[in-house]
């Protein structure tokens, strides 16, 4: 015998699925990736409506739009191309209606610039935690009291770390160095400005903690690290927590993990709803 439930006369009906609209800002290592899995179909809720990058694209699977046209079609907007596009342009989406994740969660650290977020709407923003996990307990022990210490130390490939900012001494050091070099000790709020595309994983450590200044990070130029390695130590009187992660960097962009671009692609998947997550 088959049973069919049936709703109760005054349980009013579910609304259907929604299919999010996405502009991706970004046809890079992430971008391609993100916008690929996008027009393929594998993020349940969600369609790639077109991309924005500042350079003319002939491999895009979704049409070259500018921002300004983006915000007129699009309802959710992925950032993958650096933080000077969320400084730039996050506020104006939010206020448009359209949500926002963004990936390059070094411009957050900025008070600035997130009070603004914060004060700015309809629409939501989102970040993801990239290369590096346990942030969401991190952000769960806060609910218990503050902690008290948190340390990050990232080591990366030297050449991945060089800066503009650097003087001739530690640019040397860097070239050639045979052994694991210190390169800067700071902040999660002074980090991340120094180095801007290699240390977001600081900012989205910063968030999670919800205190920039208490996130000492630790950045090592190894000339042996095959792989990037995220350290993620943090204590309080609640309890004391350690991860560690050890990422293949991206073959096109060696300053990035492999991991990044599916990053995205799990917290978009988040934000749309699909079934199974683990929030």
């Amino acid at each position: 015998m088959t049973t069919v439930l049936t709703p109760r006369p005054d349980t009013p009906a579910r609304p259907g699925p929604t299919v999010r609209r996405v502009a991706l800002v970004g046809w890079g290592a992430i971008g391609r990736v993100v916008g690929t899995a996008l027009a393929e179909g594998r993020v349940p809720g969600a369609e790639l409506t077109c991309v924005i990058d500042n350079r003319p694209l002939v491999d895009a699977p979704a049409p070259q739009l500018s921002f300004e046209d983006a915000l007129a079609v699009c309802d959710l907007v992925v950032e993958a191309a650096g933080q000077a596009v969320v400084r730039e342009w996050a506020e104006r989406v939010l206020t448009s209606g359209a949500d926002l994740l963004i990936a390059s969660t070094g411009a957050l650290v900025d008070p600035g610039l997130t009070a603004r977020l914060r004060a700015a709407g309809p629409g939501r923003v989102y970040f993801t935690g990239g290369a590096v996990g346990g942030l969401d307990l991190l952000q769960a022990v806060r609910g218990l009291g503050p902690l008290t210490s948190v340390t990050l130390t990232t080591t990366k490939l030297p050449a991945t770390l060089h800066q503009p900012w650097m003087d001739d001494e530690l640019t040397t050091r860097l070239r050639t160095t045979t052994e694991p070099v210190e390169v800067m000790r700071g902040t999660a709020r002074d980090v991340p400005v120094k180095f801007p595309k290699s240390t977001n994983v600081a900012a989205s450590v910063a968030l999670a903690t919800g205190d920039p200044d208490l996130v000492e990070v630790v950045v090592v130029a190894d000339p042996d690290a095959t792989l990037t390695r995220h350290v993620i130590e943090a204590a309080g009187p609640h309890g004391s927590y350690r991860f560690e992660v050890a990422h293949r960097p991206d073959a096109a962009n060696p300053a990035t993990s492999q991991v990044v671009p599916h990053a995205v692609l799990r917290s978009l998947g988040a934000v749309v709803g699909r079934a199974g997550q683990i929030l």
